[in-house]
């Protein structure tokens, strides 16, 4: 069934001939995009489809073929093996897809946040300013923790977004960026930042048949400051209380690039009895998240779930199964938007967000010019999905 999205769609014209480049590392996520794009394009009925402003609008694959191949010295290039004249191009790159390998030397090399950037440019400077519109879809925001100055350091993340505008990308799109003020390097340039809380809910909800969401049974949890304002967004449209941790860090040493963690310290109501959601933008290598269960199962909380929009589990999963399996964490939520090893998507306590359906909404709409406010706030959605669980509505 059509929907709302669909439906206003119709009413403007494309922008141009839609154009999808999922970058290597990026390409099974793509394909998911493109089987909507595709159904929903043979599905939908417009008068105009025939005109010349449509020219290009149903098609078998949006996707286009282009390459990066690489020298011997580990040196690429990137080539479009067709015309991209004109078209509304939108480029997909996982720069936490470290599966990836090239040969380097003879070496195999696996492919770092750097190589998958790299990549994009290259991408990009073969478009060669042909395209009517280039927008870039990020999801893991290339060095976004590095998003501030504290000592003589660089900002990564604001020198990549003005090298990408500079390039002739028009519009940055991301998924909960680590902190959505680094757009102020970029004031004249479309970035959104997407948070994924429709999803978290819905695969939650889908999951856990026995949760009871009101301010009694349940509560969201933030793991620091940094998450304070994702945990009170997802508090909110919940109608829960939220709760947060504070990290005592020591500052006099330094350990894998930042300071070490002493102690979570707690701030908020008892958790006693209740099912717990802690929601974060990552989980790197898990300590945190572990240390916050530790310390909530300590204060009596019933059942603790994670929600993290990446999973990059840089430690590996043991840490986790061990959780799991004293039962100090229930459940981790966390999206395809970047690489999941085989391995993570059969473990026991791991709960899959497809955001697949979504980005096809917003290429979708943006394609047509039209407005993506009311994706980017789901509000609405949450409260019907949560009325269906609840009380079984339609």
């Amino acid at each position: 069934m059509p929907s709302r999205e669909e439906k206003r769609n119709l009413e403007t014209i494309p922008v141009g001939s839609l154009g999808m480049i999922p970058l290597e590392g990026c390409t099974e996520l793509g394909k998911k995009i493109d089987q909507y794009l595709v159904t929903w394009r043979t599905e939908r009925e417009n008068e105009h489809k025939n005109s010349l402003a449509f020219s290009g609008y149903q098609r078998n694959s949006y996707i286009l073929d282009a390459r990066v191949p690489r020298f011997g010295s580990g040196e690429g290039k990137g080539i479009i093996m067709e015309s991209v004249r004109g078209m509304d191009l939108y480029l997909l790159v996982d720069v936490c897809n470290y599966s990836m390998t090239y040969t380097l030397c003879g070496h195999e090399n696996h492919m770092s946040p750097d190589d998958h950037y790299q990549n994009l440019k290259r991408i990009i400077a073969a478009v060669g300013g042909k395209a009517r519109r280039i927008t870039v879809i990020m999801p893991f925001l290339y060095e976004s923790r590095q998003h501030k100055r504290n000592t003589r350091e660089s900002l990564d993340c604001a020198i990549a977004l003005q090298e990408l505008v500079h390039m002739g990308v028009d519009n940055i799109i991301t998924f909960d960026a680590h902190d959505a003020r680094v757009q102020n390097a970029i004031p004249l340039h479309g970035f959104e930042t997407v948070r994924p809380a429709y999803q978290f809910v819905k695969a939650l909800l889908k999951s856990v048949k026995d949760l009871t969401v009101d301010a009694d049974h349940m509560m969201v949890i933030s793991p620091d400051e940094g998450a304070m304002e994702r945990s009170i967004y997802f508090a909110n449209v919940l109608g829960l209380d939220m709760g947060m941790f504070y990290k005592r860090r020591d500052y006099t040493r330094v350990v894998d690039g930042r300071n070490p963690i002493v102690a979570h310290e707690f701030l908020g109501s008892s958790v006693e009895g209740k099912d717990v959601v802690i929601v974060d933008d990552m989980i790197a290598s898990g300590e945190s998240v572990i240390d916050v269960a530790t310390e909530l199962k300590r204060r009596k909380a019933r059942r603790i779930y994670a929600a993290a929009t990446f999973g990059i589990f840089t430690k590996g999963l043991e840490t986790f199964d061990a959780a799991y399996k004293d039962g100090i964490i229930s459940g981790i939520l966390t999206t395809n938007l970047i690489y999941q090893t085989p391995e993570l998507l059969k473990k026991p306590w791991y709960i899959n967000c497809d955001m697949s359906k979504y980005i096809a909404y917003i290429i979708d709409t943006l394609n047509h010019d039209s407005s993506i406010s009311d994706l980017l706030n789901p509000n609405e959605k949450i409260q019907s999905i949560i009325s269906t669980y609840k009380y079984g509505d339609d």
